[in-house]
């Protein structure tokens, strides 16, 4: 088993910046593909941002602010988000696909709440 605990979030005003954690414990996710999720109020979760190895894939709505990365001494995702947006807003979830595909994501976070300010 593997659990997943998310941090980093909270309120901030547009334009500013957060890093968000994903802590693994449990198993090594050094060969797992790590994603990050989220899901605003009264919409569908929407996938933002995975990491496979070291090569990452973003949401169109997240490139070039949106930066995911990883460290494996530390059983540790990250997820940097600059110049954010009021549509930013939602709870961020972290999630762990132990086949490295990014396709099935069978661990998932409780999520951490990113509040922007216009």
């Amino acid at each position: 088993q593997v659990q997943l605990v998310e941090s980093g979030g909270g309120l901030v005003q547009a334009g500013g910046s957060l890093r968000l954690s994903c802590a693994a414990s449990g198993r090594t996710t050094r060969s797992y593909a790590m994603g990050w999720f989220r899901q605003a109020p009264g919409k569908e979760r929407e996938f933002v941002a995975a990491i496979r190895w070291n090569s990452s894939t973003y949401a169109d709505s997240v490139k070039g602010r949106f930066t995911i990365s990883r460290a494996n001494a530390k059983n540790t995702v990250y997820l940097q988000i600059n110049s954010l947006k009021p549509e930013d807003t939602a709870v961020y979830y972290c999630a762990a696909d132990p086949r490295g595909l990014g396709s099935s994501y069978g661990y998932w976070g409780q999520g951490t709440q990113v509040t922007v300010s216009s």
